[in-house]
């Protein structure tokens, strides 16, 4: 694909992989270095083309929500389940007959095929190991405060903000009783009271 022609990233093809790269992460500036423009250009060509403007939020919406999501199930608390397996070795005799039976139907779809093909062609389909299960264990992860306070604080600003107003009714009395005495007045009362 030509870099820097908007109409080839107009295609379907060009609005998949732009609506990829917004999915992964990527900000507009590293869009527009993969297509090979400047940002600026990228901004015009959103403004111009509803397409690719559409592409870019898609993408961008999907791991927003994915995010969200995240977010409450951490601020909730949730449950994970880990499984661990393992590796066995598949009985010889067993895989013998495995691959007999995948060399008969290979043959069947691929008549000019050679010996030698035919046997690649099942050890490469029929593994000589399977993953067998052993235990799940399950994590339950606890409400996070941090998480609940973020979501709160951004949900419901007016309740969880830490910066609160308050109105006063009224008015409010700044008359100064000392106003109208003297330095040396204000000396003796002073003396008065620490007396």
């Amino acid at each position: 694909m030509a870099k820097g022609k908007y109409q080839q990233w107009i295609t379907k093809e060009g609005l998949l992989k732009i609506e990829g790269w917004a999915r992964d992460g990527l900000t507009d500036e590293q869009i527009a270095q993969n297509i090979g423009i400047r940002r600026p250009t990228l901004y015009d060509w959103k403004n111009k083309h509803s397409d690719i403007s559409n592409a870019l939020k898609k993408g961008k919406e999907v791991v927003d929500r994915q995010v969200e999501n995240a977010l409450l199930k951490r601020a909730l608390g949730t449950t994970t389940t880990e499984k661990q397996s393992k590796m066995i070795h598949i009985d010889d005799d067993i895989l013998a007959v495995k691959r007999h039976a995948y060399e008969n139907k290979w043959k069947l779809d691929h008549e000019e095929a050679t010996e030698r093909e035919i046997k690649d062609a099942a050890i490469a389909a029929v593994p000589e190991y399977k993953k067998i299960p052993i235990i799940e264990i399950k994590h339950e992860l606890p409400p996070d405060t941090t998480a609940q306070i973020f979501w709160l604080k951004n949900r419901k600003p007016k309740e969880w903000r830490d910066k609160r107003e308050t109105e006063l009714s009224g008015g409010v009395n700044t008359t100064n009783p000392f106003k109208d005495l003297s330095a040396e007045e204000l000396r003796k009362l002073a003396d008065d009271h620490n007396g």
